[in-house]
């Protein structure tokens, strides 16, 4: 399975979590490091959105203070890995991936390299696991 992300503009802390979640990739653990760091952002989702996408308690909170929340909670070091100036070409081609298939939402499945509408993130795991063939 792999995983392509797509920041979001209107999640105001995306492409913070995004980059984080790239950067926890090229350190040790690499490809599960990454996996660690989105579990923990996905447990703790309050934590890194704004209420309406534009007030609550985290209009106060500073990118550092995420990548520190983040590395808290998944025990991943990212702050560093954060800083690597080439990061943000893979921010973009994983954009560029997503517009070249079509994609304009978070969430979206593809399966064998075709989008299926049909798959949404409200859905059981075992609705997933059927539409991509393993059961």
């Amino acid at each position: 399975m792999k995983i392509r992300i797509q920041s979001q503009p209107w999640h105001l802390f995306s492409g913070i979590v995004t980059r984080a979640i790239l950067a926890a990739s090229t350190g040790p653990g690499g490809r599960e490091a990454a996996r660690t760091v989105m579990k923990a952002v996905f447990a703790r989702r309050e934590e890194f959105e704004f209420e309406h996408h534009c007030s609550g308690p985290n209009l106060a909170s500073t990118p550092r203070q995420l990548i520190a929340r983040i590395e808290a909670h998944s025990g991943i070091a990212v702050a560093e890995p954060f800083l690597i100036p080439d990061l943000d070409c893979e921010m973009k081609w994983h954009a560029r991936y997503a517009r070249q298939n079509g994609i304009h939402v978070s969430p979206t499945f593809m399966v064998d390299g075709l989008v299926q509408p049909q798959m949404s993130s409200g859905d059981p795991v075992e609705n997933w696991i059927a539409a991509i063939g393993l059961v």
